[in-house]
């Protein structure tokens, strides 16, 4: 039985071929992506039903919660089922309200495919690309 998952197609992410049609985390966290959901066990229930339907690419951000979002994707997936990727950015988080700061570390653990967020207009991308380091799934 085909899916809207599957109609969407996929594409290469690197290495890596996937659905287009993935899951964004932004909003699972609270209202404004500031602390946790209201309804954690319906968060966790979204994330593992997204998988069942065929997402295999999740994307996150530890800024998104802060790090609450990649906990939820966490608690909800791991261990990862075998072709689901989670792309993580990371190189921002945030302190408060519209407040925001570097980091870097993430809360997913192994297989995490980490991607720098909003790096900045200008800055060469071998810069920016230099200061990552994927792990080995």
């Amino acid at each position: 039985m085909r899916t809207m998952v599957d109609d969407a197609g996929t594409l290469q992410l690197g290495t890596f071929t996937v659905h287009r049609l993935g899951f964004g985390t932004m909003q699972l966290t609270g209202p404004g992506v500031w602390g946790p959901p209201s309804d954690h066990d319906g968060a966790i229930r979204v994330l593992r039903r997204a998988v069942e339907l065929g997402v295999d690419l999740i994307d996150t951000a530890d800024s998104y919660g802060p790090d609450v979002a990649e906990e939820l994707v966490r608690e909800a997936l791991h261990p990862y089922p075998e072709g689901v990727r989670i792309a993580t950015k990371a190189g921002l988080t945030r302190t408060g309200p519209g407040e925001w700061r570097e980091c870097g570390e993430s809360r997913l653990g192994e297989r995490d495919d980490r991607r720098r967020h909003n790096a900045g207009l200008g800055v060469p991308w071998t810069e920016k690309a230099g200061k990552l380091s994927y792990p080995v799934p």
